[in-house]
């Protein structure tokens, strides 16, 4: 059979189930709609598979959900994909057998693929320092409606190191949540949890200069739109997309590589160099938005492996 995932190759009965998962995952879980595309992709894929064997979700044993993972590993799935797929297909059959839709959770005896987590990628003070002159320059250089660009550009960057903000966060700030409290954001990330973030002076300074620019030439954020980074296409605001292409232009204005250069690389480097500065891993977890901290725990080992480096290079015993 075809490994075609099109709604017509999903058993009816499988297809409204997937719906009303999906509809629990964004009633209870405040799951956003990017992560409900994923979810109905993923089970899809799923349900073709089992459909194949003339299986339904209900009667799927774990012998089945092993030979689905089997099939992904004959394809040639990376492991970080096979064990996103699986963690969908769990968390369906957990909600099958919570709603006494299915008899058994089968799986429950399923082990996934052992996952080596790679280390996130950061910058370095110089370098993040580099882009910040960079960004200051331009707005220092800039005439015109082109100096609003500029500014916005700076003031993203400066925002995005200074709070850590996930790129989907930053880019559909309100005006009224910077104006609300000059000291703090109220953010809600992800499954609708609310934190609070920590507005550095220099990312206080940068908001107030880009407002006053943008007033200057007409263009005021909170007159004709409430995101502080209105654009005009479908969103009313900046694109995650559009940032990353300025970030990157920024990047080469800077003299880094380009390619190294991202959204989340600059919100890694804030919790990097906040724990080597002696910042407390829960208050970082916090900030960032983490649910566990075993996601925030990541960025101790980047710490450890530049130990391990520092003592490599420059201990007299290192090379005995």
């Amino acid at each position: 059979m075809s490994g075609s995932t099109t709604e017509t190759s999903v058993k009816a009965s499988d297809a409204r189930l997937i719906s009303n998962f999906l509809e629990m995952m964004s009633a209870e879980r405040g799951a956003r709609r990017n992560t409900l595309a994923a979810y109905e992709r993923d089970l899809k894929a799923y349900a073709v598979r089992l459909a194949a064997a003339h299986v339904n979700f209900c009667s799927a044993q774990a012998d089945d959900v092993r030979a689905y993972l089997n099939h992904l590993n004959v394809q040639g799935m990376a492991s970080a994909t096979v064990a996103r797929r699986l963690s969908a297909v769990r968390q369906l059959h957990r909600f099958l057998y919570a709603e006494g839709l299915a008899k058994t959770n089968p799986t429950t005896v399923i082990e996934g693929p052992l996952l080596k987590r790679p280390l996130p990628k950061v910058l370095s003070h110089a370098q993040v320092d580099s882009l910040l002159k960079a960004a200051r320059d331009q707005v220092d250089t800039s005439k015109g409606r082109d100096s609003v660009r500029s500014a916005r550009t700076y003031c993203l960057v400066e925002l995005l190191y200074a709070s850590g903000l996930r790129v989907s966060e930053l880019v559909s700030l309100t005006v009224q949540t910077v104006l609300a409290d000059d000291r703090l954001l109220t953010i809600t990330g992800k499954g609708g949890r609310e934190r609070l973030v920590p507005l550095s002076g220099a990312a206080r300074a940068a908001i107030k200069d880009y407002l006053r620019i943008c007033r200057k030439h007409g263009a005021a954020p909170g007159e004709t739109s409430s995101w502080l980074f209105p654009s005009h296409g479908r969103a009313g605001h900046l694109t995650r997309q559009q940032f990353g292409l300025d970030l990157k232009q920024l990047a080469v204005c800077a003299g880094l590589d380009s390619e190294k250069v991202s959204p989340h690389v600059l919100r890694h480097a804030f919790a990097s160099h906040l724990l080597a500065g002696g910042a407390d891993l829960r208050a970082v977890q916090q900030m960032l938005g983490h649910a566990d901290i075993s996601t925030t725990q990541i960025y101790t080992h980047v710490l450890d492996e530049r130990l391990k480096a520092i003592v490599e290079d420059y201990h007299p015993l290192s090379s005995a």
